[in-house]
């Protein structure tokens, strides 16, 4: 191997090393969420050490450490694009969510100023062991991320109070009224950060929205200002911010398609065991761009599972019978595909059946009133006629941040890929790079 080249690849990944989780935090009811990103100080500000890995310091305060870590460094660096690409925008700047705690809205690309290979515990917590070469080394440290960010017991039973408490309200209105959990609480994949979406069914003719609204207010369940009522909404909700917790709540009514939805997802889930490595991975990556939901010009935590699901389906080479599969090898080609080569404009999206790539006429002709497909055209394996992408007026961004990852991947490896004149193939160089790479090279 070329040491130089290598040396220098190394080098630019692991500049990344620190940046990936941009902030965790824990409360003093042990919720660990993400911090709002500080104001710029002084590009030579040192972070503050980590704690020891086997301190008596718990786990959760070692991420409150790494949170601090983590945005400090954040306040070291400044903007540079390897490639000589101009900063990717967001869609609907002035839509940006202001309690999106974990964004890393316009740091597409930190450098830090470290150039050393030791940065186990530099701000990345889920990283406590060195790491295979190449895209196994990409493969072990999704397994040590995704095992880092799986919901604690503790968060879990945290969670269920809060369920508990809203519960207990609409019990208290309406006695036979059946409260069920559906989304990421339900399913399993849920960040820190993921609201809880609860259904009430009762018999109402109408949703008793600023009912239920004034019974939360009485009962100081949620914060008082964050309590609203979207009563024009395609589908009506109450959104809340548990007082006790600082969990953010959606409440629906009578609306049965959440509930399976989570079911077909579970049942993916023991399909593909791959499924929930990539899920967690590809909503950090989205949450830190604010492109984690329709509102501003994202995609929701549905249609990335679907896209996501349909990847693996029509996978060439992916076989979910046999195990130890490569997650590096998917999630580059994950970017490569819905970055580089999928046909936005004329291609929807199939689950059912296996699944397939359909002409958006095909997909046309099933939809209700003739409705025209969106530019990410999903079909809804569970109602047909709905288009699950159909709100992401943003998917066009999406695109280019995939494609963005794809080709901060393909600048990493370059160096080592002209040590290999016989082999030209971004692939062959995504998969025999023989250095490290790492979640952080898309600075997370």
């Amino acid at each position: 191997m070329n040491q130089n080249s290598g040396s220098s690849s190394a080098s630019f990944l692991l500049n990344f090393h620190e940046n990936m989780l941009n902030s965790f935090n824990v409360n003093t009811n042990q919720h660990h969420h993400y911090q709002q990103h500080p104001p710029h100080q002084h590009p030579h500000h040192n972070p503050p050490p980590l704690l020891p890995p086997h301190s008596r310091h718990s786990q959760q305060e070692q991420r409150q450490y790494a949170a601090t870590a983590q945005q400090d460094s954040i306040k070291r660096h400044q903007y540079h694009h390897p490639t000589g690409l101009s900063n990717h925008l967001h869609h609907h700047p002035g839509r940006r969510k202001s309690d999106n705690k974990a964004s890393t809205y316009g740091f597409n690309y930190l450098l830090s100023d470290w150039t050393n290979g030791n940065h186990v515990n530099s701000g990345t917590p889920w990283k406590t062991r060195s790491y295979s070469p190449g895209v196994n080394g990409l493969h072990e440290e999704i397994i040590d991320f995704y095992n880092f960010m799986s919901p604690r017991p503790e968060e879990a039973t945290m969670r269920q109070e809060v369920v508990d408490r809203i519960e207990s309200v609409i019990k208290e209105q309406w006695p036979s009224a059946d409260v069920q959990i559906f989304g990421s609480f339900s399913t399993g994949l849920y960040l820190p950060t993921s609201d809880i979406d609860l259904v009430v069914f009762g018999k109402w003719e109408r949703p008793p929205l600023q009912q239920l609204e004034q019974a939360l207010r009485k009962n100081n369940v949620a914060e008082p200002y964050s309590i609203k009522v979207l009563d024009k909404a395609t589908v009506p909700i109450i959104k809340l911010t548990d007082q006790e917790t600082e969990v953010k709540v959606d409440i629906s009514f009578n609306v049965e398609t959440g509930v399976k939805a989570a079911r077909f997802i579970k049942d993916y889930v023991k399909k593909y065991t791959v499924l929930p490595y990539l899920i967690f991975v590809l909503k950090q990556f989205l949450l830190q761009r604010d492109l984690n939901e329709v509102f501003t010009g994202g995609i929701s935590s549905y249609s990335l599972i679907l896209m996501v699901i349909s990847f693996l389906q029509l996978h060439p080479r992916f076989d979910p019978r046999i195990p130890n599969t490569n997650l590096g090898v998917l999630l580059i080609e994950f970017f490569e595909l819905y970055g580089r080569n999928f046909n936005y404009l004329q291609t929807g999206i199939r689950i059912k059946n296996g699944g397939a790539y359909m002409a958006k006429e095909d997909i046309m002709k099933a939809m209700s009133n003739g409705y025209r497909p969106s530019m990410l055209c999903i079909e809804d394996p569970l109602l047909p006629g709905n288009d699950v992408g159909r709100s992401s007026y943003g998917a066009m961004h999406v695109k280019q941040v995939f494609d963005y990852a794809y080709i901060v991947l393909g600048h990493a490896v370059s160096p080592l890929a002209n040590s290999y004149p016989n082999k030209d193939s971004d692939r062959w160089a995504f998969t025999h790079a023989a250095f490290y790479l790492t979640l952080s090279v898309f600075s997370f």
